[in-house]
């Protein structure tokens, strides 16, 4: 118990990244983990093995079912040890697996470089780590359809340069985050199914090594890239490689996590302006403290959180744009520290704002009476158009009513403005004779449904003919709930 106590005190006295320890799931953590990284290596291992028994090298039944029995029993200890002496972490892991396989070891890693097992690993943990976000974006994407869905005809004031614009709804403005949330969906699922295998091309990518075993045999090296290939889930591997695979690809994937990054940084920052006008609100915990000193506060942490970690996000692309360049001829290994930073903290930090978002769009409140007094403020100052041409209608003569309407609206600013009162241009627009023509219309007028043109038919339209198809894939896994822990 004492060692087990010190064990835990020892974890907190050292950094541990939040990111794991704080916020990602725990199938992302395991994705980037040590035990996964080093067992697909191992798997690597075996698969190269298996190829190269079927083609006919001198690779037994036994060396192979020997690996494969020992391919999750990693001692790390040894490997720390060995890595320590070798300052090669391949190398470590190689006399660490054939220490448990000794009528394997003579074949393990044969013919392959660092890079079989390294660049071949993290392709295949960037193909897993976009398997676990998609659903997770599918999710939120269903979640904000059915919110869109709900509220696609309720009235409310838009905004341009955060000024009172013309009216739109509350649905509408949902899927214009769902038209950038589609996106990013056909972003990520074009950049998994992009990724290719590096797959078995020997030291500087020209499978000399490879050749020599097979004494020549052009056929039998590209029946092993290819085997290898298919048997890591692959459906096909680049044609030509240095020794590592071009760096552009982790361009190409962490570009389209970032470009989600911003998605969800304008969404959530949408929330947050709305929350501060007390038109929407993220969900709050009953026994929630939003501030330490002010005990009525309903801070937005969750959309705070999605901003704060999607910034980080954002900031890691500079990281694989800069490692691309400097990639010198075939390879230079100042790309390695950088990568195991910058790939797995990527695909973290997508993780759980993916997670947090799909949180926030599950309990989002709507106050439909502070929308509609909002739009009361503001609402007669934009009728004002539509009273002119009424008046027209029924008679009168435009500029002179254009000049009636410009005196009163200017009243009434005047009232909100200086005074800080209600606007009351309708109250003034009633009580002039000169527009007694049309006093019996003004409700229809003035009704909100009238200025929000075709929203309804454009949520509709859109909900059913670009959002739902997206889903159709992950059914099985949409109705899947995110509890917040913290």
């Amino acid at each position: 118990l004492a060692t087990l106590k010190r064990g835990v005190m020892d974890e907190f006295s050292k950094y541990r990244s939040p990111l794991v320890s704080r916020y990602a799931s725990k199938e992302m953590a395991y994705n980037f983990s040590d035990r996964k990284k080093f067992t697909t290596w191992r798997k690597l291992w075996i698969y190269l093995a298996k190829a190269e028994k079927a083609l006919g090298l001198l690779v037994t039944d036994a060396q192979v079912t020997e690996m494969e029995s020992h391919a999750e029993d990693i001692d790390f200890a040894m490997a720390v040890e060995e890595e320590s002496k070798l300052r090669h972490d391949v190398m470590a892991h190689v006399h660490t697996f054939a220490h448990c396989c000794p009528t394997a070891a003579p074949i393990i890693h044969l013919g392959a470089t660092s890079c079989y097992v390294g660049d071949n690993t993290d392709l295949i943990l960037l193909r897993d780590g976009f398997d676990i976000l998609l659903p997770k974006l599918a999710r939120v994407i269903d979640r904000l359809s059915n919110f869109a869905e709900k509220y696609a005809g309720l009235p409310t004031l838009g905004f341009t340069h955060y000024q009172p614009a013309q009216l739109t709804t509350v649905g509408k403005r949902a899927c214009l985050w769902l038209q950038d949330l589609a996106m990013d969906m056909r972003n990520l699922q074009r950049a998994r199914e992009d990724l290719r295998f590096r797959g078995v091309k020997g030291t500087t990518g020209t499978q000399a090594s490879f050749l020599q075993l097979f004494q020549g045999d052009h056929d039998k090296v590209e029946d092993l890239d290819r085997m290898v290939t298919e048997m890591a889930g692959f459906k096909k591997a680049y044609m030509v490689t240095g020794q590592t695979y071009s760096r552009k690809v982790d361009i190409d994937s962490l570009s389209h996590l970032a470009s989600m990054g911003a998605t969800i940084h304008k969404i959530c920052t949408d929330i947050r302006l709305l929350a501060n006008l007390k038109e929407i609100e993220e969900p709050f915990e009953k026994e929630q403290i939003g501030s330490s000193a002010m005990a009525y506060k309903r801070n937005p942490m969750r959309c705070e959180r999605c901003c704060s970690l999607a910034r980080h996000l954002i900031a890691l692309l500079a990281d694989p744009l800069q490692t691309a360049s400097v990639q010198w001829l075939e390879r230079t290994l100042d790309d390695s520290a950088n990568r195991r930073i910058s790939l797995p903290e990527s695909f973290l930090t997508a993780d759980i704002i993916l997670s947090t978002l799909q949180n926030i769009t599950e309990g989002l409140v709507v106050y439909p009476k502070v929308i509609e007094r909002h739009i009361r403020h503001e609402l007669p100052f934009m009728a004002t158009e539509n009273i002119i041409m009424a008046m027209v209608k029924a008679g009168g003569n435009r500029q002179d009513c254009h000049e009636k309407i410009r005196v009163l609206s200017q009243q009434a600013a005047n009232v909100v403005k200086q005074e800080g009162g209600d606007n009351d241009l309708l109250a003034r627009v009633q009580a002039d004779p000169y527009f007694a023509p049309i006093l019996g219309h003004l409700d229809n007028i003035l009704d909100p449904k009238t200025f929000i043109g075709r929203a309804p038919q454009q949520v509709a339209r859109f909900l059913s003919e670009e959002v739902r198809p997206l889903l159709e894939p992950y059914k099985a896994e949409i109705d899947v709930k995110f509890e917040l822990e913290l």
